[in-house]
């Protein structure tokens, strides 16, 4: 078992204890900035921990992205943050590039809410934890970094259509992209799911 622990307060606590547990190392690092494969080999993992709120979104994509063999993620984190991560088209707020990404490695799902009341001090936000199981293989069959160019360029300019986002990237044609993907021209991001996203990038590399 590894702790990671940014903290450098906290650092030698956290090995008091460890020091009556052999199979627990602690380790003085930023999550945020961790080179995976030399921190965890390629043994598997399962990563677990309460995230603090304003890092949490990177550290959940540096592991689904940079750690293959991490293949469970259980952690809490903001509840508005939490929604974000599962969220799919269906969903009413939260649906965007962090959710599209956490999709196309994992299935993520949120096991419980966590009400402000049960941390002491009581903090002024509520949280979520979270569960994402690694896929065996990406969600789509595509081209990464045409799939993120066009998912970043139609979610950088909020209730405009997909017509638009593929104007911008310089397509001459977008409503034959759009409607050989199956995707109406005039939707917005919020109503295009993974599957759509990269039928998308894949007419566009056609």
């Amino acid at each position: 078992m590894l702790a990671i622990e940014f903290d450098r307060a906290l650092v030698p606590a956290l090995r008091s204890v460890a020091t009556a547990h052999a199979a627990i190392e602690v380790l003085a690092a930023d999550a945020t900035k961790a080179d995976w494969s030399s921190v965890l080999g390629d043994r598997p993992w399962i990563a677990c921990g309460n995230l603090p709120y304003n890092v949490g979104t990177a550290i959940v994509l540096s592991l689904l992205e940079d750690a293959p063999m991490v293949r469970r993620l259980v952690v809490m984190v903001q509840r508005e943050v939490a929604a974000r991560l599962v969220a799919t088209p269906a969903a009413r707020e939260g649906y965007g590039p962090t959710s599209l990404r956490v999709a196309y490695h994992a299935d993520a799902a949120i096991l419980r809410p966590v009400p402000a009341a049960v941390f002491w001090p009581r903090p002024s936000v509520a949280s979520a934890v979270v569960r994402m199981e690694r896929r065996a293989h990406p969600a789509v069959d595509v081209d990464q970094a045409r799939l993120w160019r066009v998912v970043d360029e139609a979610f950088g300019q909020r209730r405009k259509t997909m017509r638009g986002a593929l104007r911008r990237l310089g397509c001459l044609d977008p409503d034959g992209v759009l409607v050989q993907a199956g995707v109406a021209p005039t939707a917005r991001p919020e109503e295009v799911d993974l599957a759509a996203f990269a039928r998308i990038a894949r007419a566009l590399d056609g």
